[in-house]
């Protein structure tokens, strides 16, 4: 593990670095310490300065906790990247193929992909400018429609591609539940990219069997034991989060593009559930309906849930990994799928005994 210290590491959070193989401090940011200046001073009456209880140059020089200085934060990720390139992991990476670029351009999805994430498209749009010479191989695509399931290689590496063309439906989730084990089998990564609204729900879908049909496919998702890449294109509501391989399904890399949108439902769907229920509570007390006061409630509900659920909030809590430009999703997946295939080159040597420090 690999520590920078670009500021406080207080209290527990102090072990962090101590259980580390290396520690980078910066210079005049960069502290560990078991309790800061105020808690020292409280607790035992000694009046301390943080610098001097736990600074990164104290570290450096007193008790070896910190094996190198960085002039600033630029800088201790810079030697972050040395002592990673000092692991001897080089020979891990997967030897060049040739492959042939998408043959329309990512600058191409600007136009292709409405913001709006009610505006329906095609998902194969978006998988034909990101693939090797946007050549699909579509698995199943009469059946279960709305769901898009397609074979193809990006930068010469074979993936599987789960994308929504709407709503998930009993049939697209058994076959989505299909193809993922194909893919598990074949030991072929699979990309989700995620812009559904959630499960089908209604008479007709629950006399279907979603429910099991839909958990099927959440079991086969959360089971994978392949390399799992997300990316939030549009809609990622309800149990569709989990279907896609949202924040909490494990997947290895999860990105969203700005105009996404991630919560339990989208603000119009959450307004018009409570207004029914207002207007059913008021039929059963035998009341009229204050149309006023229920279009403001409308109007606060809509708002509150779209804020919450928008892109730039949900990335900002790290709900997922970052933010991308759509047209860099080919090169981000890309360079995502190498690192995870280089990860499992690696051969890990594990120590039976934690760090010792002199």
């Amino acid at each position: 593990m690999i520590t920078v210290l670009h500021g406080a590491s207080t209290a527990g959070g102090a072990y962090q670095p101590g259980l580390s193989d290396y520690v980078i401090g910066v210079k005049g940011n960069g502290m560990a310490m078991l309790a800061g200046a105020a808690l020292v001073q409280a607790a035992t009456g000694e009046i301390a300065k943080d610098a001097d209880l736990g600074g990164a140059e104290m570290h450096a020089e007193v008790t070896g906790l910190v094996e190198y200085l960085a002039e600033d934060d630029a800088h201790g990720l810079e030697l972050a990247r040395e002592v990673v390139a000092g692991l001897g992991w080089q020979g891990c990476a997967a030897a060049p193929v040739e492959y042939h670029p998408p043959k329309y351009p990512a600058e191409e999805l600007a136009g292709a992909i409405p913001a709006d994430y009610r505006k329906p498209y095609d998902m194969r749009e978006l998988a034909a400018r990101i693939v090797d010479g946007s050549v699909l191989r579509d698995f199943k695509p009469g059946y279960g429609a709305a769901m898009v399931c397609l074979q193809a290689h990006i930068m010469g590496q074979p993936v599987g591609i789960l994308g929504n063309n709407g709503p998930i439906d009993p049939d697209g989730a058994t076959k989505a539940t299909h193809f993922l084990q194909l893919m598990d089998q074949a030991d072929t990564p699979v990309i989700f990219l995620g812009n559904t609204t959630g499960y089908m729900v209604g008479t007709d879908y629950e006399r279907a069997g979603m429910i099991k049909h839909g958990s099927k496919m959440i079991q086969a998702v959360t089971n994978l034991r392949v390399p799992k890449i997300s990316l939030y294109t549009g809609a990622s509501f309800g149990a569709g989060n989990y279907g896609m391989c949202g924040h909490a399904f494990g997947a290895d890399f999860l990105f969203t593009w700005p105009n996404a949108m991630t919560g339990v439902m989208g603000g119009a769907q959450a307004a018009l559930t409570m207004e029914q229920v207002a207007r059913r509570a008021a039929a059963r007390k035998g009341i009229e309906v204050d149309e006023a006061r229920l279009a403001k409630q409308r109007a606060g509900i809509t708002a509150h849930f779209d804020s919450q659920s928008d892109a730039f909030f949900t990335s900002r809590r790290m709900l997922d990994m970052g933010m991308i430009d759509p047209r860099d999703s080919r090169a981000v997946i890309g360079f995502c799928l190498a690192t995870c295939m280089e990860a499992r080159r690696r051969v890990l040597n594990p120590n039976a005994f934690g760090v010792g420090r002199a």
